[in-house]
């Protein structure tokens, strides 16, 4: 326990710490600290498991130093993506999301800025949000991105699923012809099975008809 408490620190050491949130401009752990603590016990786990006995401390600290290096370096990758994303979409209407455990960042799209009612073709008004993504994208080209189709409940099950798979789809199409690399991206659509509201009333109707654009971090 000692030794996986020192790997932790090592980990961490390799950053600052603690930065000043961008947005709500509060002190707080860096988000590239929790990933420099990950790789570090990674690290630490690896090196032990090929060391012999004698030497199990000293290869420990040297794997935590370089997983905390690479599991502080995907977080800090992930963090400065995430500001530029808030910056190019202020004020357009696009939601963004980051899940501060896995690092996912997540562009909530909302179905009527993006698409007119019950059509699959991208609103051109729409092209220029869609340009500053793919800007973004292809900066940070070592993500993978996972688009996602979402509707209401309104309508056949089967309509509404194949609705948000040909919105998916267009808007993954429109990211590859902007040279975001076809195989870092994949459209999946979903129909109305995972609402993020309550289908009960039109505002939580309009909530759920929207598109997803989930950014995963490199796996390393």
């Amino acid at each position: 326990m000692r030794l996986l408490i020192a790997a932790l620190a090592a980990g961490a050491a390799t950053l600052a710490g603690c930065t000043t949130n961008p947005y709500t401009g509060e002190r707080q752990v860096a988000k590239g600290t929790y990933g420099a603590a990950i790789g570090a016990a990674i690290g630490c786990g690896i090196a032990t498991a090929t060391t012999k006995h004698g030497k199990r401390n000293e290869r420990c600290l040297q794997g935590a130093a370089i997983g905390g290096a690479t599991g502080g370096g995907v977080g800090v990758y992930m963090d400065v993506q995430e500001k530029k994303l808030r910056d190019r979409l202020a004020g357009v209407g696009v939601g963004v999301q980051r899940d501060k455990n896995t690092g996912i960042i997540t562009l909530v799209m909302p179905g009527n800025i993006t698409f007119a009612t019950a059509q699959t073709s991208v609103r051109a008004d729409f092209y220029p949000v869609l340009d500053a993504v793919a800007d973004v994208l292809n900066e940070y080209d070592e993500t993978s991105i996972t688009v996602s189709g979402h509707t209401d409940n309104v309508g056949r099950a089967d309509y509404n699923q194949n609705l948000s798979q040909q919105r998916a789809s267009s808007v993954a199409g429109y990211l590859v012809n902007k040279g975001v690399a076809g195989n870092r991206v994949s459209a999946i659509g979903y129909g109305m099975n995972q609402p993020v509201a309550s289908n009960a009333n039109e505002s939580g109707r309009s909530q759920n008809r929207r598109v997803e654009i989930v950014i995963n971090p490199p796996r390393g």
